[in-house]
């Protein structure tokens, strides 16, 4: 993908936008000095650079019942591109995968994991581990406290 040449205003909409993605264009416009057509007309440009991958919700774990965060090595029986693949879909279709890194070192997979207790780990690490042949091993951390969490990005004119 091409990266777009990002001015000083641009940089001051996407920051506005990642502190709150409801920010309304008029709103966005009085700070960084642009009409609300103006503002509209590069937020539309950065979403289809591909800037602007998608907006969320940022739901509260703690207030729909997902208690558990678990940090998670995945290392894979074998690196062929059709288990590496097949892994990743798998990790694409579960809810509980909040993020995934195809990694170097001695995992081949990092995995953040969210449940609502260790019952529900335990029914994810069947589905996602033991079922799977082509998981070799895998190491599992558990989050005592949720520090930082975020997909905010440092921005620079």
């Amino acid at each position: 993908m091409h990266t777009p040449d990002l001015g000083r205003l641009d940089v001051a909409i996407l920051s506005c936008l990642q502190a709150d993605a409801r920010t309304i264009a008029e709103s966005i416009g009085a700070k960084v000095g642009l009409s609300a057509a103006a503002v509209q007309r590069r937020i539309k440009r950065l979403r289809e650079a591909g800037v602007i991958e998608r907006e969320v919700a940022v739901l509260s774990p703690q207030a729909l019942g997902l208690t558990m965060t678990f940090v998670v090595m995945v290392e894979m029986e074998r690196e062929s591109l059709a288990v590496l693949d097949g892994f990743r879909r798998q990790v694409l279709a579960d809810d509980n995968v909040q993020q995934c890194y195809y990694v170097t070192g001695n995992a081949d997979f990092v995995l953040v994991v969210t449940c609502r207790d260790m019952a529900g780990f335990e029914a994810f690490t069947r589905r996602m581990f033991f079922d799977n042949p082509n998981v070799r091993h895998f190491t599992t951390s558990v989050a005592m406290d949720r520090v930082k969490t975020g997909l905010t990005l440092p921005l620079e004119p």
